[in-house]
């Protein structure tokens, strides 16, 4: 008894420090977000006299304003960019989940030439110059498919896609192929179920990875229609801090512009849909990185 009342004492201090430390990891992760969403709310004089404060002593909404002064533009940015994020990471699945599949199967010959390859692409690069005139010989000037395309697939995906296939025992496939099912029907009905949990991590690094891109859109696209939301926001940002030097420089006055609580407004435009969307996933992404680890 004396033991066990010994163990169970250690226990609740083990779980009270636990969890002390991981309520100040949260507190210390969670401030500097609601200092962003207060200081984007903040009128930009206010904001430079008294400072960030977790609860705006003026209230502004000229940061969101200036953001949708043309509510089309950026309307139809946020429209390319959740277009991109659906039909990009739908395919990247689809992409990474059919080589990895095949790249973990014992009885392809040739598995670890074309891991080889993939992995080697990951060490030497072409260089941006090459790229881009591949790109434009290829026709992706003002095109869709040079926002689509540079992040399709991944290796470090495959990798871990691969390194969860592998954790799935192979006699599910064997009865399944003494069934006569194809290996498609095998991926399909059989794997691609089991995998849920890395379907959803690697559907979240796409989705992050195409939410945020805009370098593709900088270099290949010019028309309005195509711009995504991170490039939107970039240019905007970029007028303005354009108007604000001519201004310092000609003495011209351009009115009291929120340059900093713009930046602030910029982040909770962008980031806002990936922080509704994480919670739903939380628990598979958790549970995916954490069987690629113990496997890996």
């Amino acid at each position: 008894m004396k033991v066990n009342h010994s163990a169970r004492r250690d226990m609740l201090t083990f779980n009270m420090i636990g969890y002390s430390i991981v309520i100040i990891f949260t507190i210390v992760c969670l401030i500097p977000f609601l200092l962003t969403l207060s200081g984007s709310f903040t009128e930009e004089s206010s904001l430079f006299q008294d400072g960030y404060r977790l609860i705006p002593k003026s209230v502004s909404m000229d940061a969101y304003a200036l953001i949708f002064k043309s509510p089309k533009v950026i309307f139809g940015a946020y429209g390319v960019t959740i277009s991109l994020v659906v039909l990009g990471t739908a395919l990247g699945l689809f992409l990474t989940t059919m080589t990895s599949f095949v790249l973990h199967r014992k009885d392809f010959r040739y598995r670890n030439k074309f891991a080889f390859y993939f992995f080697f692409t990951t060490l030497f690069s072409g260089g941006i110059v090459p790229w881009y005139i591949i790109m434009i010989n290829l026709g992706m000037k003002n095109n869709y498919l040079a926002l689509l395309l540079p992040n399709l697939l991944s290796v470090f995906n495959i990798i871990i896609m691969r390194t969860f296939f592998t954790a799935i025992p192979e006699s599910i496939g064997e009865s399944a192929k003494i069934d006569g099912a194809g290996d498609f029907t095998i991926y399909r009905k059989l794997y691609l179920p089991m995998s849920v949990p890395a379907l959803a991590t690697i559907g979240l690094f796409l989705a992050i990875t195409y939410w945020n891109d805009w370098y593709p859109a900088m270099l290949f696209i010019s028309k309005d229609e195509l711009i995504p939301l991170q490039y939107q926001l970039y240019k905007v940002f970029n007028d303005m801090q354009f108007a604000q030097q001519v201004a310092s420089q000609t003495g011209i006055s351009v009115g009291n512009m929120p340059s900093e609580t713009f930046k602030m407004a910029m982040t909770m435009v962008t980031i806002g849909p990936i922080i509704v969307l994480y919670p739903f996933l939380q628990k598979y992404f958790i549970k995916g990185m954490t069987v690629g680890a113990v496997k890996g």
